[in-house]
């Protein structure tokens, strides 16, 4: 089967969920391409715990600046590695479990050279997932996660500092096939996280470039306001 290299940035995820991720990936993937941002606690230690891992540090930080030259680094590590397919992901990020029966399949054909998936943002517990605006999975759609590398493509990304996406530009317009497997996302699942990450949303973004007022204020919306289903 062609191998397969997960590749994510990490910052201080000892106290979060590194371990359950490293863990699933590595019943899939053969390798786990990760850039460290600086982290000043145990994140290294954990990352360098498992031998599928190839970790790259930053001596400082830049991720909350500078997140385009962070996604080219990791890229470029990814790429050095001589990845076949790659995954892009996050360390608070878990695909299905019925994804193991479906990725030889989506690793061995030849129509598709990406592969979108749907990313639900579980909230407040990791059992509930917000379909409210632009929460909405199926409005929001799919998008590109897992691609065939393709050395002739252009590495560019969008010149922008913040949510500048994870794979190259040339990759995001291929035609890709729409997978039914969940990405279940945790970065929400905490309430104590909830408005730490909209204090830094909106400092990061003071102007709305970079996506609606109303979607941030949305993050601090009381309980009874905010819809969401069961994961099951």
């Amino acid at each position: 089967m062609p191998k397969l290299t997960a590749m994510m940035i990490v910052r201080n995820e000892a106290d979060r969920y590194l371990r359950r991720c490293l863990e699933s990936l590595h019943t899939f993937v053969d390798d786990i391409v990760i850039l460290d941002d600086a982290s000043d606690d145990d994140t290294p230690e954990i990352c360098l715990s498992y031998p599928c891992v190839k970790l790259y540090r930053q001596p400082h930080s830049m991720f909350l600046t500078d997140e385009a030259e962070m996604r080219r680094k990791l890229w470029h590590y990814t790429m050095e590695n001589k990845a076949e397919w790659i995954l892009a992901i996050d360390a608070d990020e878990f695909l299905e479990e019925s994804f193991l029966k479906e990725v030889p399949y989506l690793l061995n054909q030849n129509k598709f050279r990406a592969i979108g998936f749907r990313l639900f943002d579980c909230w407040g517990d990791e059992d509930h997932y917000r379909i409210d605006g632009l929460w909405n999975p199926w409005l929001r759609g799919f998008s590109i996660y897992l691609i065939k590398c393709q050395p002739q493509l252009a590495s560019d990304w969008p010149a922008l500092k913040f949510h500048c996406g994870r794979l190259p530009l040339a990759y995001r317009r291929l035609v890709h096939y729409e997978s039914a497997i969940r990405i279940k996302h945790l970065g929400w699942a905490n309430p104590l996280d909830i408005k730490a990450k909209y204090e830094r949303a909106v400092r990061q973004d003071p102007d709305n470039n970079y996506m609606k007022r109303e979607h941030y204020e949305s993050i601090l919306w009381s309980p009874e306001k905010i819809i969401t289903e069961k994961w099951l």
